[in-house]
């Protein structure tokens, strides 16, 4: 699979459990509001939708399917989209928690973090004085002392539950080298099979840094591990290194996810108002660099999932 033959990928992280409503109010909450985004998204250019649900209260990062159940059938009934539901929820929920509603929707994809770590953005609270909501303030505090948990075993069961027995496939998260080796170990252990859709990450504090030198290194060492033709490749930067870090992973045949998951911003200083917005902005620059843009069908074949009529939702 040569990389100048590849169409590209756009994921877009919709909402993710990270951001809370004060950082800003075009954050998708509502069943509604994340409907309607990622709606857009797919709208925009978006193959794949990756999905998590919030408290329609009060916006804080729920697991409860039947908040899941109020948007995620609008979204397959409006677009074509490959839904990508988390099964890494946040950091304060367990992994049954994290796998409820998976399991009930047996979706297409599902992301897979590739292993334990400090995942933490507690430095962002120094910078608010002024909270929306009351649980807002000590969850982003509480980061610095909670480790996101997916031992060996949790990977191996979510493989089992989901991968064997509901045909979901996986966005594997890779935060550092040390994941890559990881999820070479289970793709030894014959508990993976390719074509493997890998999800580097930068910018996460407790994680790689975004340094472009950081991109080549996970680049490189998937190549040695997996064999160029054996992966996919795509690239996160959180924050402000979201579209350099993207153009740059482009340029290198890869894929690229954008969404308020990943960043709030659209450009230095300013707000993006929508997914659709981050979408949009990050086809042009592909498109400019004249790379295609994959449509949904188009990444299910690169992907080999099961197709959107073999889900339970």
């Amino acid at each position: 699979m040569p990389a100048s033959q590849d169409k590209v990928i756009i994921s877009c992280a919709v909402t993710g459990s990270v951001h809370t409503p004060t950082m800003s109010e075009h954050l998708a909450l509502t069943p509604d509001q994340i409907a309607e985004q990622s709606i857009e998204a797919a709208e925009a250019g978006a193959a794949i939708l990756h999905l998590h649900a919030r408290d329609p209260v009060d916006g804080r990062p729920s697991a409860d399917p039947k908040v899941f159940d109020q948007f995620v059938p609008r979204i397959r009934d409006a677009t074509d989209a490959v839904i990508n539901i988390t099964t890494g929820g946040s950091t304060r929920m367990t992994l049954e928690e994290r796998l409820a509603y998976p399991l009930q929707a047996k979706p297409e994809m599902c992301s897979l973090n590739m292993g334990s770590m400090n995942f933490s953005i507690h430095p962002a609270a120094r910078r608010i004085s002024q909270w929306k909501h009351d649980w807002e303030q000590p969850y982003i505090e509480g980061m610095e002392d909670l480790i996101f948990r997916n031992t060996f075993r949790d990977i191996k069961h979510i493989l089992r539950v989901l991968g064997d027995e509901c045909g979901t496939r996986f966005e594997f998260e890779c935060y550092d080298v040390g994941h890559l080796y990881n999820l070479a170990h289970f793709v030894d252990e014959g508990l993976i099979k390719g074509p493997l859709f890998i999800q580097s990450i930068y910018g996460i504090l407790g994680g790689l840094g975004p340094d472009p030198e950081n991109l080549v290194t996970m680049r490189t060492t998937a190549d040695r591990l997996f064999g160029r033709d054996g992966y996919r490749f795509s690239i996160l930067g959180a924050g402000r290194h979201q579209m350099p870090l993207l153009t740059m992973g482009a340029v290198m045949g890869g894929n690229v996810r954008v969404g308020l998951e990943d960043s709030l911003y659209l450009a230095r200083g300013q707000l993006a108002k929508s997914c659709a917005e981050q979408v949009r902005k990050i086809r042009r620059i592909l498109e400019e660099l004249s790379l295609e843009i994959a449509t949904p069908d188009e990444a299910r074949a690169m992907l080999g999932l099961k197709g959107r009529d073999a889900v339970a939702f």
